[in-house]
């Protein structure tokens, strides 16, 4: 794993991103997940896994989606520094992705695929997330893709079990894992474009039809609660 890709991106004197020149840290420790909501050129989900010293990474154009029959293209791009899991703020315009990043989950996860680095070259990795707002069991399947997306192409469903369900939760859960802000209130405390920001907020008109959907929304809501409580004990 490299991080060669990701520093050739970004200029560091400019760009508050971490340049992942210190070490990751090395402990007995589980591995780490996070989803970076991002508002560059196009609003995107930074799906994010440790492994290795780094993170590896896909884009996903419009974010998890804890309903099985759903499949979202996620788009393999650079290896992150693993201390890029922390980060939210604003990279400024002109640079390379250019927006307003927000951490909207995170935690840990654990891999089903006996082994990790044959299952990414398989094309079929099986994974449990412990986040906070994602949970239970998944997979990420790479697609034949085409042109120069070949071999980048991939795939991310989340499997049938508790943590299932038709809520959107991209729009039902919009803030900050990290620091509750929405991605306006991000650029505005960072000096970035709240305008251009806000336009990756759900209005308030979605997010209480998300609230008012019942059944299977509440029957998620309360298994994240209840993995929550699995986890601390």
């Amino acid at each position: 794993m490299s991080l060669t890709k990701y520093r050739e991106k970004r200029n560091f004197k400019v760009s508050p991103e971490p340049s992942g020149d210190s070490p990751a840290k090395k402990a007995d420790r589980q591995l780490s997940y996070v989803i970076q909501k991002h508002r560059a050129t196009q609003l995107h989900y930074d799906f994010r896994l440790e492994f290795e010293g780094v993170l590896l990474s896909w884009a996903v154009p419009k974010g998890p989606s804890l309903d099985p029959s759903v499949k979202r293209l996620a788009m393999q791009v650079e290896d992150h520094p693993v201390d890029y899991g922390g980060f939210e703020g604003v990279i400024p315009e002109g640079e390379y992705g250019g927006g307003t990043v927000m951490v909207w989950d995170m935690g840990t996860w654990t891999p089903e695929s006996p082994d990790i680095a044959e299952a990414l070259k398989k094309g079929d990795l099986k994974f449990t997330l412990h986040g906070k707002k994602l949970r239970g069991s998944w997979v990420l399947v790479r697609t034949h893709g085409y042109g120069s997306s070949s071999g980048k192409s991939w795939l991310l469903i989340k499997h049938r079990d508790e943590f299932a369900s038709t809520e959107d939760i991209v729009a039902t859960e919009p803030k900050s894992a990290l620091s509750k802000r929405l991605l306006a209130d991000i650029a505005r405390d960072s000096g970035g474009d709240v305008e251009k920001a806000s336009t990756g907020d759900p209005n308030t008109q979605t997010r209480a039809a998300g609230r008012n959907s019942p059944t299977k929304k509440s029957t998620s809501t309360k298994a994240r609660a209840a993995g929550g409580k699995k986890q601390r004990r």
